[in-house]
Order: structure tokens, then sequence, then C-alpha cells
């Protein structure tokens, strides 16, 4: 199967798995959650192997590479050869956080376990 020299981005996000349907990366695209090579870009903006996608998924960038040029959606190991992930990992989350925690039907906090909570999301 020969793969095409450009695609257009929302049906390549489509096709590599990054959004569930192809409607959804055109709003993607919309909204101005996606770049190809630093610039905003409308969904039916060509792509090409060698081009740089940011991608707005989930309040977290993912940065794509773009290796091949795909149009039909593929399973997930080709989906993941068609691209290059440059997506550094997330920050490790706070070990030290403290959480409140009620039984559930205690009723309202007393006055004095009210002034404990407020201690605690003051620290």
């Amino acid at each position: 199967m020969d793969s095409p020299a450009s695609a257009r981005v929302d049906s390549w996000l489509w096709a590599v798995r990054v959004y569930k349907t192809r409607s959804a990366a055109t709003t993607g695209c919309r909204a101005g959650h996606v770049r190809v090579n630093g610039e905003r870009v409308k969904a039916s903006q060509s792509v090409r192997p060698g081009d740089e996608v940011r991608v707005r998924v989930a309040g977290f960038d993912r940065i794509l590479v773009v290796r091949t040029c795909l149009v039909k959606r593929v399973g997930a190991s080709v989906a993941a050869e068609a691209m290059t992930d440059l997506t550094p990992p997330p920050p490790p989350r706070e070990e030290t956080a403290v959480v409140a925690v009620r039984d559930r039907g205690a009723g309202r906090p007393t006055k004095r376990e009210r002034r404990d909570l407020e201690k605690l999301r003051d620290r």
C-alpha cells in the first residue's frame, strides 16, 4: 500500500488515533488546539512527512512528527509507526498532598472540624 505525499491534518490526526472521530479532529483545529510547524491551522491544511504537529488534548500538549501520511484509520501498531511522539513525560505528582476526608453521611462539619479543614487548605 503506497502512502500519499500529503494528507489533511484532521484526517491524519484521526487516522493515527489522536482523536476518536474525524469531526472531533476538525473541531480541535477550529478551536486552535492544533499547530503545524508552530502555526495554527485549519482542518484542511495538509501535512507532509517531517512536519511537527502540536495537539492540545485533555489539557496537555502532544508533540508529534509526521513519518507517514495516512488518510484511512489504521490499527494502533501501524499508527504508532506513522508518527514519532516527542511529548515530554508529565511532571511528577506531589506526594505530600493532604486531603481532608469525611465519612459519607456524617452531616455538616462542626465548628472545630471546619476550622481544622480550613487549616489544611491554607497550608
